[in-house]
Formats: C-alpha cells, structure tokens, sequence
C-alpha cells in the first residue's frame, strides 16, 4: 500500500506556552524563551541559562485537560501534549470502557530521568531497603509511551524510540511509514524530554558544547558567528497522524501531510557529524517523497547553534540541494526555545506544519552576523512570507543518527 499520511492534531508544552497555539504566536512576536535555569542550584555550573516550562501554567494546563501528574516531568509533558492534539483531532476519549485503535510511537533523547535520578539519589541516602518497587516501572524510558496508551485507552502498538536529538523526527517518520504501508491508520506520535535534573545536566555542562553567554535571550545564535554553543530546553511535542481516508471518514480538519522520511547513519563518531551522512538522510527524504531539491520551499534546520553542528549542517544542505541551496531560506527554531533533545524535532515540526498552513517561517532570531562558513539562505531578522506549499525538517543526534522529513501543505 502507498497511502497519503495527514495529521489532524497537534499538542505542545514549550518554554514559549503550553498549548501550540500560543507556543507558535510568542514565536511570531520574536519572543525567547531562555532565561536562566531555576531549577537546579547552579553554583557548580558553567552553562547557566536553559529554556525551561512555567510550572504554574503546566499546572493549569494539566489540570483543564484532565491530566494527573505521573511524578515523572519527561511524561507530564507528554501526557499533557497528547491530550491537546488528541483534542484537536476529535479523539480524545473519555470513556475508560472504550479503547481505541491507536498506535503510540514516541521519541525521547534521555527518557524518564527524573525517576532515575530520584531513585539513584534514594539508594545514596537509605540504601537498598528505601528503594521504592515502583522503581523499575518509573524509570523505563518506555513508560512515556506505556502511560499514554493506558491513560487514553489507545490499543494500538506502543514503544519510544531513542535517537539522541533526532528521536522525536525518527519516531515521527516510523509513525508515518506505519500508516503509509496500510499497517494501521492512526498514531500518536512525537517527542518529549526534560533535562534540567542535576546528573544529566552535569553531563552536558562538562561536555563543552554549551553556550556560556551571560545574556540568557542572546545565547542561543544558531549560524552566528559569534555562536559559542547551543542551550538546552525542555517540552514536549505530540502530533495525531491517520491515512488521508480516515481523516475524511471523520470528517475532521487536516492540519499537514507528511509526504517523505529519510534517514541514515554517519557510521563514523559519537558527537562529530558528517555532511555526508547528513546529506544522504536528505537525499532518502526526497527519493522517499519522489520530489527533487527545485520543489522545496523552505528548510526547518537542526541549527544547534555549536560551531561544529551549524558549519556541518550548512555543508550538507548544499551537498544535497545542489543547485537549489541559495534560494531555499533556512531557520532553525531552537534561538527560541533552545535545544529540546528528544523533543526538538516533533516541536519543530509542528512549526513548520503551522508556517505552512500560514505561509509564513518565522525570523532567525539573533543570527546578527551570519558565519561565512554556513552559507546558507538565511531567514531575516523578521518572519518571512513563503508560497511553496513543501518544506523540510532535519534533525541530526549524537551517535550520527539523521532523521528528515518531507512537510507539505494539505490540499485534497
């Protein structure tokens, strides 16, 4: 089978709003969502800033939605993300003693570590005999995917896919394969994380590849030349994706169409990228949408903002789009929300879905000095209007793990 694959609902909790609706109007307005990091007592630490989600308005949107905290951050953000899209698509459900046939495929870069770190730090303190049994079944990184099958009753397949930074685009794109081969005809799907925990954050602040830059919204400058490393963030994005003829079975609002998935392995270092390995995800993306580089219109870059990542990136897209490179405008979202791990990708492409309902990319925000080394068709300091009904959304990890999807505007 070679069914067309829409999408009918999206959810999102971001630094910029808990709902995607205000998440992606604070992005028009050039809004930042990175301050300095209140979560965590952060004398110890070089990299002070990150994009963290307000928890009074987590509160509130947990609680409109009928959502009771699972203890775990990683899965409150997902849980409370699925209800918003499943909402927006007509399905959510709220008879306990009605299942649906739904599959749920999440990604997620460190999973449920606040239950590790909990755990971990509870067998410190108290020993073997303090460890909680409810543990094991906290801490799985599968528990994201578990809570939100049995919270909304969806009997479908369920399992979280770990791709380091492309996770949420990976799981999105099997998702998308899931339904396009006649498997089954609708999947929650996306990406979740939250990393601001003292050991995972530890991590990241000794490995050198985080911004120190004392002013919080200037931090984050993906392609910038004075860019000295990405910032964190932390949320979650969720997308409803059902074939075109359930859709209209339904009779319900089709937000975007997926039309292409590639991916790829760089084979060759844990952090270092290659352009050619990125490149070919690309390449795997358009052969899987049967486009050429002359029919997209935008690209949602991975734009980490470090200086390997940006310059790797710019290299790629060239070697890709060929002769297309410098008319096709580029962006990267994470100056806004900054780099939100497993969930990066789904909050991402939920922005593209929306520019390109809208027919508008929203500004690169502090890209004041564009490096020589990534030259690209940059998006200006102001969002930009765009006709091209098609976009691209990459999203490349840790271990050379590449995942890219083909977006496109729905029309029957």
């Amino acid at each position: 089978m070679n069914r067309r694959v829409v999408i009918t609902g999206m959810g999102a909790i971001t630094p910029l709003g808990v709902d995607e609706e205000t998440s992606w109007q604070n992005i028009l307005a050039g809004k930042c969502g990175i301050n300095r990091i209140t979560a965590l007592d952060t004398t110890d630490y070089k990299a002070l800033n990150g994009a963290e989600v307000n928890n009074e308005l987590l509160s509130v949107a947990m609680k409109a939605r009928q959502i009771n905290s699972t203890s775990d951050r990683t899965v409150d953000f997902a849980m409370a993300a699925a209800a918003e899209a499943l909402e927006k698509s007509r399905l959510r459900n709220t008879d306990p003693a009605v299942e649906t046939e739904m599959a749920v495929i999440l990604g997620t870069g460190i999973g449920c570590n606040h239950s590790f770190f909990n755990a971990v730090n509870t067998y410190i303190t108290k020993g073997v005999k303090g460890v909680r049994p409810t543990s094991v079944p906290r801490i799985m990184s599968n528990a994201i995917s578990s809570q939100i099958s049995m919270r909304f009753r969806l009997n479908g397949p369920n399992y979280v896919i770990i791709s380091a930074c492309a996770s949420a685009t990976t799981a999105i794109g099997v998702a998308y394969r899931m339904i396009k081969e006649g498997n089954i005809d609708m999947v929650l799907t996306g990406g979740t994380d939250a990393v601001f925990e003292p050991l995972v954050y530890a991590g990241w602040n000794q490995l050198g590849v985080i911004s120190c830059n004392p002013v919080p919204e200037k931090s984050c400058r993906p392609f910038d030349a004075g860019r000295d490393g990405c910032v964190l963030g932390e949320g979650a994005g969720i997308l409803i994706l059902e074939s075109l003829e359930s859709a209209q079975l339904r009779n319900v609002p089709i937000r975007g169409e997926i039309c292409g998935f590639g991916e790829s392995s760089d084979a060759l270092h844990i952090t270092r990228p290659s352009p050619e390995g990125q490149a070919r995800a690309i390449r795997n993306a358009l052969k899987s949408a049967d486009m050429k580089p002359a029919s997209i219109g935008f690209i949602n870059a991975h734009g980490t903002a470090t200086k390997a990542n940006d310059e790797c990136e710019s290299k790629s897209i060239r070697l890709a789009m060929e002769d297309e490179t410098d008319r096709i405008p580029v962006a990267s979202n994470k100056s806004y929300f900054g780099h939100m791990l497993g969930a990066s990708g789904a909050v991402e492409t939920i922005t593209t879905v929306i520019g390109l309902e809208k027919g508008i990319v929203p500004a690169n925000l502090n890209l004041d000095n564009p490096d020589p080394l990534c030259n690209l068709c940059f998006v200006g300091k102001e969002p930009m209007r765009i006709e091209s009904p098609v976009a691209i959304k990459n999203s490349f990890g840790f271990g050379g793990n590449n995942a890219v999807l083909i977006l496109r505007r729905y029309k029957e």
